[in-house]
């Protein structure tokens, strides 16, 4: 019923986004360029009711050989907990790449058009997050400094259970941060 209902509601805010909206917006995304070396980032997951209900930071590092790549992620929460996923990207024709994890339920699907990538998948939560598996749909948009700003949003049966928003951008060196601070 609850399927069925989604089906009929008209599609707007996030829901309503495709890849084709954004056709000739700049700056293009590459992946194996934003997506390439050491990264970090930075994130809150609100839950259902809107309200922030976790922060974490995640290394990442993408290592790519031709279309391919292993990107990892690795996610310390503000509990304190950790998270470890690696990802196995494949670049397609046409902008549209795959993905796979441990805990991806089959393969992710995704579309890169102008400034912006959209990934959809199934995610199964760890057994200490309640074992449930969620619709997520990602869309990731690349800003003119190069930082992505990433906002997803899960949902289970057609209701939302939870929003992601992080940004990624290329690690900055201990040095850079150091020389920032020196100089204010």
């Amino acid at each position: 019923m609850l399927r069925s209902f989604s089906k009929i509601l008209p599609r707007i805010g996030f829901a309503a986004q495709r890849p084709s909206d954004y056709v000739g917006s700049g700056p293009d995304f590459f992946l194996p360029q934003q997506l390439d070396g050491d990264l970090i980032s930075e994130g809150l997951i609100y839950g259902p009711t809107g309200r922030v209900v976790s922060r974490f930071v995640a290394d990442m590092r993408g290592d790519w050989t031709g279309p391919t790549a292993r990107l990892t992620e690795d996610f310390t929460f503000a509990s304190g907990t950790t998270q470890h996923r690696a990802w196995a990207l494949q670049l397609k024709e046409n902008g549209a790449f795959t993905a796979t994890a441990p805990d991806i339920i089959g393969q992710a699907h995704g579309q890169i058009e102008g400034a912006t990538a959209r990934m959809t998948y199934r995610l199964r939560l760890s057994e200490d997050a309640g074992g449930h598996v969620l619709n997520v749909v990602d869309w990731m948009y690349l800003l003119d400094n190069g930082t992505i700003l990433n906002r997803s949003q899960m949902r289970k049966f057609g209701i939302k259970v939870a929003e992601l928003v992080a940004t990624i951008r290329p690690a900055q060196p201990v040095a850079y941060h150091a020389t920032a601070l020196a100089g204010q």
